[in-house]
């Protein structure tokens, strides 16, 4: 890992408009989970966790972090003069993925557990946030990889959660078992009987731990292939 790197993407995200989109997801989430256990009960505003906050408000913030700290270079070719220095690309690569998983982390994962918090808590609370937690370190990993495999990385993240996780993850059990956001829940389930527990413990733990090393590595050989004259 390289500190220069990691403050440079740090900046390269804060510094753009897609940040603010960043801080927005979060902040409804929670507000509308405030609002809703405020004109009701507390209860009453779980299903929104389960049913907008994880599935999807946490996989869009990692879509916009790792996008953020690698698509735009990647994009406008500016990434081979950072690649043109004597830095290991998985150095990069890994530099670039802290800075996102940070990200997700605290704008995907910490508002989760809040929100949880706000409705009912108990173990609930900390059952969700230990779920986002690992669904967003997984997430910013395979994003980040699909960030440095095309330009339309934007588009394919999102297709895949919306499609891969979201509609096929909810009709067809088996694919809890490639899925992301399950594995989460799995891990998440040990704390919190509430959540479901859609895969074998071990899988789940084994399979976050597989994409997430997996997506940092291969966006770094995926830069190692970039010349510099950039990518077409």
């Amino acid at each position: 890992m390289n500190a220069t790197i990691v403050r440079l993407a740090a900046q390269a995200l804060l510094g753009r408009r897609r940040f603010w989109l960043l801080l927005a997801l979060p902040v409804l989430l929670v507000g509308l989970t405030v609002l809703i256990a405020a004109l009701t009960d507390r209860e009453a505003a779980w299903p929104l966790l389960p049913g907008l906050g994880y599935p999807i408000v946490l996989p869009l913030v990692a879509v916009l972090a790792a996008s953020s700290v690698l698509g735009p270079e990647v994009d406008d070719g500016s990434i081979v003069y950072l690649l043109s220095k004597p830095i290991s690309r998985h150095a990069v690569a890994l530099s670039k993925w802290v800075v996102a998983w940070a990200a997700t982390l605290v704008a995907g994962a910490f508002p989760l557990f809040v929100a949880a918090l706000v409705a009912g808590g108990g173990d609930r609370a900390p059952a969700m946030g230990l779920a986002a937690v690992v669904a967003g370190t997984t997430y910013s990993a395979l994003f980040l990889a699909v960030s440095a495999l095309t330009r339309h990385a934007v588009i394919v993240s999102l297709l895949f959660v919306l499609i891969w996780e979201g509609l096929l993850g909810n009709l067809l059990s088996g694919v809890a078992w490639l899925s992301v956001a399950q594995w989460g829940l799995r891990i998440g389930s040990e704390v919190s009987a509430e959540l479901p527990d859609p895969t074998n413990l071990v899988w789940a733990v084994l399979a976050s731990v597989v994409v997430t090393v997996g997506g940092v590595w291969l966006a770094g050989d995926r830069l190692r292939s970039f010349s510099l004259r950039g990518e077409d």
